[in-house]
């Protein structure tokens, strides 16, 4: 009997020590090394060459640990509207340590990151062509290698840069509604190298006039903060596995790394309560919609692939964070009054935020005819022009364009 109280007591210490091992794995970040997405310029912009450079980091947010870069390569997608037939590139990365050179025959060297530290490196893109001006932007994936205490984990760094940029002369077509004047706006293809100000100051200072309203589509926004995520990083758990299917094919949560990209973003407690209680809902009160509304804002705002303009079209999007403060800053950076809105062609319009100038009965009835449009139109702005003085609420604080 005390032979197996001991070997009772015994297991039962055995299981307390693995369960402590196991809580301390849980809470440690791993191989938590990031790759910045830079900063990026076009150096050289001549008719048959191109060479853009970025300068990007290592951070190694790995609590205690150091993590180790072995391995990093890049490859580049050109988009454009033109063939891509007699055009070249060549792709260069550079380490850029403090405290090591880099090697003459460009050769990456195994670097350690130590804890809290970061390192940097160049990426330099060279494109030769007889004729450059179709190119719209280079999509450039980064791969790196960390080597540490999870093992050897591959990690993806996906840049956009725009390498085509419109005139403020080229958006020059108003459209007439009942309640205002409309202008979509043409701009580069937006990348985190934007902010929703910068946007505003460059294409729609030059047309607006006091009074003005600048509607900007949530999904440019959301890929300016950097919310986007590729499927290949997403990876489907249970619960989204599984109820991905009860889902509407046209939904963006039908798939599993749609949902999944939900799940992380408000728990999987909530997503499930959401769906439980949503299909109650449908089935026993006739009201559908319910999950939308009690998983939070972002179930209705993630576009999964396809769902937005390439190369943006092979990744997830998720909606915006804090609209209201990105339409406060624009109006007082550049005195437009602002508003984030998802407009549809179903002729569906919701308003994510404006300042507290704007009319939302006036976005409706302007923006109901989807005036940017769903396709490749490049406009993700509209500039609404009121033509009724009821169309402003009453505390309209509109001031005077400054100059871009």
């Amino acid at each position: 009997m005390v032979v197996g109280t001991l070997v009772t007591g015994l297991s039962v210490l055995i299981l307390a020590g693995l369960g402590a091992v196991e809580y301390q794995y849980r809470r440690r970040p791993g191989n938590a090394l990031q790759l910045t997405a830079g900063t990026w310029n076009l150096e050289t912009y001549e008719p048959q060459h191109y060479r853009l450079v970025g300068e990007l980091e290592l951070q190694n947010k790995t609590q205690r640990l150091e993590i180790m870069v072995p391995e990093i390569s890049a490859e580049v997608t050109l988009l454009s509207k033109d063939s891509l037939e007699d055009i070249t590139h060549h792709i260069q990365i550079t380490p850029r340590h403090a405290d090591a050179p880099a090697r003459p025959d460009g050769y990456w060297f195994g670097y350690i990151v130590k804890v809290g530290k970061k390192t940097n490196l160049e990426l330099a893109l060279d494109i030769y062509g007889r004729e450059l001006a179709g190119l719209q932007a280079a999509w450039v994936r980064i791969t790196y290698m960390t080597y540490g205490p999870e093992g050897r984990v591959p990690k993806t760094r996906h840049v956009v840069v725009p390498l085509r940029f419109p005139s403020a002369e080229d958006s020059n077509r108003w459209r007439p509604t009942p309640n205002a004047d409309l202008l979509p706006v043409k701009t580069h293809l937006l990348t985190h190298l934007d902010t929703p100000a910068g946007v505003v100051k460059r294409y729609v200072a030059p047309h607006a006039q006091p009074g003005d309203i600048v509607a900007i589509a949530e999904t440019p926004v959301a890929i300016m903060q950097e919310r986007f995520r590729h499927p290949s990083e997403v990876k489907p758990g249970w619960l989204a596995k599984r109820i991905c299917y009860y889902f509407l094919p046209t939904s963006s949560l039908a798939t599993a790394c749609g949902m999944q990209t939900l799940v992380d973003l408000v728990g999987p407690w909530r997503v499930l309560g959401a769906f439980v209680a949503g299909a109650f809902a449908k089935k026993f009160l006739g009201q559908p919609g319910m999950f939308y509304q009690l998983a939070g804002e972002q179930a209705r705002l993630i576009d999964d692939v396809t769902g937005t303009l390439p190369p943006y079209d092979q990744f997830i999007v998720l909606g915006p964070d804090d609209p209201q403060r990105v339409v406060d800053e624009i109006k007082r950076e550049t005195g437009i009054s602002a508003a984030i809105v998802d407009v549809n062609d179903l002729r569906a319009v919701k308003v994510l935020a404006a300042t507290a100038d704007v009319s939302p009965d006036l976005l409706q009835q302007a923006l109901i005819s989807n005036p940017a449009g769903n396709a490749d139109e490049q406009t993700p702005v509209v500039l609404i022009r009121p033509t009724a003085t009821t169309a402003r609420s009453p505390q309209s604080t509109a001031q005077p364009i400054p100059s871009p």
